[in-house]
């Protein structure tokens, strides 16, 4: 065989390896082909300091972020602060977000009255029963300090009040900031308050009075649905981080909403070879077979030239 063959054939080699290497399939870390169901939501979009609202924002434009930028959101069930309680309980609307993730359904849905009132004998919006709703109000208690509290009058007297004044339907509307994958966790950016009490104690919030109740600097997320591979899940959190923006531009602009993102997260829900580390340290067959070609061809080359 002469010089220039074999040359051509470990150049030919390790092209085919480089082009095995490139043609490897990378699994997208955010939602895919996402769109949403339902009318009741509101498009925001961002710049480097303020979120504003813009019918036109693409939506995997808006989910494409993280928690080091958090971007715009889309909130859903964005008429919830004028439902009143009647029609709350009476509706099943919801606004839905779906795409994929790792091949299977996510869908991020707003809650409706039956997502947090249902119990094993149906609908109950008394405090002290097995539902979603004293789930979530005794967490939020906790949060605030006034663990103590639950199960007692007091904590029923303050149940009766979050629902008189609308706080479960103006809990049930998440702003979805992003969506992406890290190892086997997908995780969900909800954009809300930094600070809910300050956002609560508000002239015309409707929630001054029960602001009161909660610690300076308390923060709660609104609840998202989450349905992954037809498992559901609530999501909520406690701990906000800065989002460095604040709804100051445009129609409805209150110069404080969005400033906090809350991170919530399903966790150990993607299989191993999805997640974006696993998939970048394993080889594909493919690659391993380019580089055992050009393996050969140079253990071949050394034994020319040794005869």
């Amino acid at each position: 065989m002469t010089r220039n063959t074999q040359k051509f054939l470990i150049a030919a080699s390790i092209a085919a390896g480089v082009s095995a290497i490139a043609s490897t399939p990378v699994f997208a870390s955010g939602l895919q082909n996402p769109t949403i169901s339902g009318t009741d939501y509101l498009l925001y979009d961002a710049n480097s300091s303020s979120t504003f609202i813009n019918p036109n924002a693409r939506l995997d434009a808006i989910l494409d972020g993280d928690r080091t930028s958090v971007g715009g959101n889309i909130e859903l069930f964005a008429s919830s602060e004028a439902v009143n309680n009647q029609s709350f309980l009476t509706s099943n609307a919801r606004t839905t977000i779906t795409g994929t993730i790792a091949g299977k359904t996510l869908s991020l849905s707003s809650l409706t009255a039956s997502d947090w009132f249902n119990t094993s004998s149906g609908m109950n919006i008394r405090y002290g029963v097995n539902n979603f709703a004293n789930r979530w109000f005794n967490d939020f208690l906790t949060a605030s300090g006034q663990g103590t509290t639950i199960g007692t009058n007091l904590a029923n007297l303050a149940f009766n009040t979050f629902f008189q004044i609308g706080g479960f339907q103006r809990t049930s509307d998440p702003n979805i900031a992003y969506v992406n994958t890290q190892d086997r966790d997908i995780n969900i950016g909800l954009a809300g308050h930094f600070d809910l009490k300050a956002a609560y104690s508000r002239p015309g919030s409707g929630f001054q009075l029960f602001a009161n109740l909660l610690p300076n600097g308390f923060q709660a997320s609104e609840v998202v649905k989450a349905t992954y591979d037809g498992q559901d899940s609530f999501l909520y959190s406690f701990v906000a981080t800065r989002s460095g923006l604040t709804n100051s531009l445009g129609v409805g602009a209150d110069g404080i909403s969005h400033n906090g993102n809350y991170e919530v997260s399903l966790r150990n829900v993607l299989p191993p070879q999805t997640s974006q580390r696993t998939t970048a340290s394993t080889p594909e067959p493919s690659i391993m077979v380019g580089l055992l070609a050009v393996g050969g061809i140079l253990v071949a080359k050394r034994r020319v030239k040794q005869a």
